[in-house]
């Protein structure tokens, strides 16, 4: 006989609530830990039955009594989803396939895929390594199992990944089927990119020159090469290393070496009017691991030690071959003009010299204590600082140089700020017409800001002043999530990604100046501070009120 569904006779319908108690008095908030806010089991969705509902209502609920009543209702049943089951087990994997194409927060794909499963009563168990998804389907009438591997890659892309998400939550919520969730899903892999290859370049070109003054005190002149560095960069990681796999191993230590050959090369100029560490350290900003940071935190937070851990240590060490990309081609330089590095050296010698002022000295009057020389020496030493040798923030800017040639002023943040975190946003293929992308703009321009001011009172501290900064965008986030409604995720990432430039340059740039591996102790820094503001952040906002039962930084 078949299984009857069953609804609520004679009372309203109300979702389940996963703080209320069973009829045992039993508190059953513990057995929802980590689940995914949309999980039949939080969320109490029961879909509508198509078998004469009215009948098969009255027959069962006669039948029970109020504990088997209760417990019935509870479960999870097929209603509206009527699919068959190869049609429900090819969504599952078409929605696999597009959570990690579209770059999906990876610890919650295994609880969305579980909550997706259990509404379409689908027997399967779902495992995330990184780059790869492990499904297994069981079948219990034939007592066997099919497993399928899903591998790809993908990158961020917050228009589609949205997108993505609310499909699953239509067929979650008994909107729509399977089937047809599995076409709108093949739609959205085989679309083209929200914008064009050109349109990105531009994009990149707009970041580097914008980052440039903002975080690395580069001049006006001094933006327009760093731009010009991240547009051929863009065009490198959109064209070549799409089409050849050989070249995509290679290709960040390779633009590396480029950016900083030419910056080292046009620094070189006797006039001193480019800066070496602001070109070099704003071109290469399109390929910082930001959102490895900002993923491999909130994995770490929801206890994926496997997927957060290898993917936080992926992250330095992919800084510290960009540092190393960055020392070849500076030395690079240097071997094939060695007169450059002897003006590199005289300068740095010049910065870490004193002056000295010495003389002799004879009394006038020994008559009163003959325990005091009559003759004698003296000496006094006075550093040369920086800021005394017209040196701001590594680059040379005497105060004879015109404007261009100048850094910016503190009042250009107001324009610039915003400006970036707009088309950072759009970078990351967010739709330009979208409510999500003024919230972006609006915590991206607040985590700035805190970080701008705890790094005027906390000194050579980029880890502190991370965190103050991803404590910020953390509380405005959840915020959002819990009061209006919105995504957490996708909110926060525009704001975490500024924090990574940020805080390189207050540990003093992306720089080759010595030694590459100084980028990966800077990085390992603001790392931690990032990690420890975002945890934080979640356990101030959901300290009060109702708490979250879903996994953490819901999408």
């Amino acid at each position: 006989m078949m299984d009857l569904y069953a609804i609520e006779h004679d009372l309203p319908r109300t979702k389940w609530r996963p703080e209320s108690d069973d009829s045992n008095g039993r508190h059953r908030d513990s057995q929802h830990e980590g689940l995914d806010p949309d999980d039949p089991r939080i969320t109490g969705v029961k879909l509508q039955n198509l078998d004469d509902p009215e009948e098969i209502e009255r027959q069962t609920m006669r039948l029970m009594d109020y504990k088997s009543r209760r417990k019935h209702i509870l479960r999870t049943k097929i209603e509206y989803n009527v699919s068959s089951m190869l049609t429900r087990q090819e969504f599952l994997l078409k929605l696999a396939r597009a959570l990690m194409s579209f770059g999906a927060p990876s610890h919650r794909i295994e609880s969305q895929l579980v909550a997706a499963a259990r509404i379409l009563e689908v027997e399967a168990e779902f495992i995330h390594l990184p780059g790869v998804i492990i499904c297994s389907f069981g079948d219990q009438e034939l007592g066997c199992s099919d497993t399928q591997f899903i591998k790809c890659g993908g990158r961020l892309a917050l228009g589609a990944l949205h997108k993505v998400h609310y499909i699953y939550r239509s067929v979650v919520h008994d909107e729509i089927s399977a089937g047809q969730a599995t076409e709108f899903i093949d739609q959205l892999l085989e679309a083209p990119p929200l914008y064009s290859i050109f349109s990105r370049c531009l994009i990149a070109f707009s970041l580097s020159a914008l980052i440039c003054p903002l975080a690395f005190g580069g001049s006006f002149l001094d933006m327009w090469i760093a731009g010009t560095s991240a547009f051929v960069l863009s065009v490198l990681q959109l064209v070549a290393a799409t089409k050849s796999a050989i070249y995509a191993n290679v290709f960040e230590i390779t633009i590396a070496i480029f950016v900083s050959f030419a910056a080292r090369g046009l620094s070189s100029i006797r006039t001193q009017i480019f800066c070496y560490s602001a070109i070099s350290s704003a071109g290469i900003i399109g390929i910082l691991p930001g959102y490895l940071i900002l993923s491999s935190s909130l994995e770490l937070a929801s206890k994926n030690i496997v997927c957060g851990s290898v993917k936080m240590v992926y992250a330095l060490i992919y800084t510290l071959f960009l540092g190393f990309g960055l020392q070849i081609g500076s030395d690079f330089y240097f071997l094939m003009d060695p007169v450059a590095r002897q003006m590199v050296d005289e300068l740095s010698g010049a910065l870490n010299t004193a002056v000295d002022i010495s003389g002799t000295w004879a009394a006038d009057n020994d008559t009163l204590n003959s325990t005091i020389p009559t003759l004698g020496t003296w000496a006094f030493m006075h550093p040369l600082e920086p800021k005394a040798a017209d040196v701001i923030e590594g680059c040379y800017r005497p105060q004879s140089f015109p404007w261009y040639l100048q850094p910016f002023p503190l009042w250009w943040s107001f324009i610039i700020v915003p400006l970036f975190s707009f088309l950072s946003s759009l970078g990351n293929l967010q739709p330009l017409k979208s409510r999500q992308l003024v919230v972006m703009v609006v915590i991206s321009c607040c985590s700035y800001a805190t970080n701008k001011v705890a790094n005027h009172y906390i000194f050579n501290r980029s880890d502190v002043v991370s965190a103050i900064g991803a404590f910020t965008v953390g509380v405005m986030g959840n915020v959002y999530s819990r009061k209006m409604g919105g995504t957490a995720f996708t909110s926060m990432v525009t704001g975490v990604l500024f924090l990574v430039p940020s805080g390189l340059s207050q540990a003093g740039g992306i720089s080759a100046d010595g030694n590459g591996i100084d980028i990966g102790g800077a990085m390992i820094a603001v790392t931690i501070g990032i990690t420890v503001g975002l945890f934080m952040s979640q356990a101030l906002v959901y300290m009060f009120g109702q708490r979250k039962s879903g996994a953490a930084f819901s999408f």
